[in-house]
């Protein structure tokens, strides 16, 4: 099947037949790599470990919001707006399903790490659409965000219809995602449990909670990620400053 989507992009010259087979080499290794590293964290069941890994997914979200933006932050503001949304959202939401599920003490990698990962992993979209639709169009639309500052709008009113329109973009994946669950596809968790011989019913409880979660640190990263940047590419006295920002290609 990879074979084949090398063929389509050749066929058509796609030109993605060496990014394809890049992708391939490195999820079987990634993969197969995490894995054995899970198997060793599991068993310590030390709060160090959990921590360290922790932190590597912190520094995975870094890289991936980054990577995906036309236009960032200068310096460290862009490396902490970058991974600070996602991975705090997710982080809170995560000891949230675990003070339900009370599986065991909190450090428990077999249950902190895999939710962790994966409201870190989804709330990342959101990230990166709103702060790349945000800065995408305050340069675009910089002499109207100007001449709302000067006729006396605070920061955040003339930013008002970018950041709402931005939002909406961050937020639209959870939602189709939601709306699409059970009737279009099945989502990963709940297909996972159902292979491995769980109950349906008791897979949908579970995805339920999951993707409940997933909303909701996806609208606290979006919410917190889009204010955030409006504060930091204007100033105290209420100018626009795009020079904080830099274009991805730099």
């Amino acid at each position: 099947l990879v074979v084949l989507n090398g063929a389509i992009s050749f066929a058509y010259r796609l030109k993605l037949e060496k990014s394809l087979a890049i992708a391939a080499v490195r999820m079987i290794v990634q993969l197969a790599a995490v894995a054995l590293a899970l198997r060793f964290i599991f068993q310590q069941v030390s709060p160090l470990w959990t921590i360290g890994v922790a932190s590597m997914v912190a520094a995975g979200a870094t890289f991936e919001v980054i990577t995906r933006q036309q236009h960032r932050l200068k310096g460290w503001l862009g490396l902490l707006l970058s991974a600070s949304p996602a991975f705090l959202s997710g982080l809170v939401t995560t000891f949230l399903a675990l003070a339900v599920i009370q599986p065991a003490p909190w450090y428990a990698p077999r249950f902190l790490l895999p939710i962790l990962g994966l409201l870190t992993g989804n709330t990342l979209s959101g990230v990166t659409l709103v702060l790349d639709t945000l800065t995408s169009a305050a340069t675009r639309e910089r002499n109207t965000i100007e001449a709302r500052l000067a006729l006396g709008a605070t920061r955040y009113e003339a930013f008002q219809d970018i950041l709402r329109q931005a939002m909406r973009t961050g937020l639209t994946p959870v939602l189709n995602a939601m709306a699409a669950a059970g009737i279009v596809s099945l989502p990963g968790m709940m297909t996972g449990q159902i292979l491995a011989g769980i109950d349906p019913v008791e897979a949908a409880k579970y995805q339920i909670m999951i993707m409940f979660l997933i909303a909701g640190a996806t609208a606290i990263s979006v919410l917190a990620a889009g204010l955030a940047m409006v504060h930091f590419i204007t100033d105290d006295r209420h100018r626009l400053r795009l020079d904080m920002l830099v274009r991805a290609k730099d």
